[in-house]
């Protein structure tokens, strides 16, 4: 059973694992150190039998929420963890009266930009060359809460 719950500074090797597993440019094991000393980021892992099997990052910017990360093992996608970790952000901005949240994808990453059409975020544009190894664009995405 999949369980979403608050990152801890326990669980940032198995992040680190996450993170050099699903990105090209992953974060450095100082800057998520970094992210769970900011009070304004909020940062959830989904954990399955005691292994983190993904992650989710976001920062509040005033009434905005704008979604750092989102991390799902390989073997662990297509079984709803990244859906959990979503739906427990969404809760959370509600609870902080955060009126909007918005992401950057990459153009290409259809499974990502279908997951977070399902839960309403919508195109509002592109940010030319914003990701690197391979050098991409970027799909801005919002969604109003």
């Amino acid at each position: 059973m999949v369980v979403v719950r608050s990152m801890g500074y326990d669980d940032i090797d198995q992040i680190m694992e996450i993170e050099r597993i699903c990105f090209s440019l992953p974060w450095s094991k100082d800057s998520l150190e970094k992210e769970l000393q900011n009070e304004l980021a909020y940062y959830q892992c989904a954990e399955e039998n005691g292994k983190i099997i993904g992650y989710m990052g976001m920062w509040r910017i005033l009434d905005e929420c704008h979604i750092t990360n989102v991390a799902v093992l390989p073997d662990y996608r297509q079984r709803g963890a990244a859906s959990m970790l979503i739906n427990k952000m969404i809760e959370i901005c509600k609870c902080s009266e955060i009126q909007s949240m918005t992401l950057e994808v990459r153009e290409s990453n259809y499974p990502a930009i279908n997951l977070y059409e399902k839960f309403g975020f919508v195109s509002a544009g592109k940010r030319p060359n914003y990701y690197l190894k391979p050098v991409e664009d970027a799909i801005i995405m919002w969604k109003k809460i």
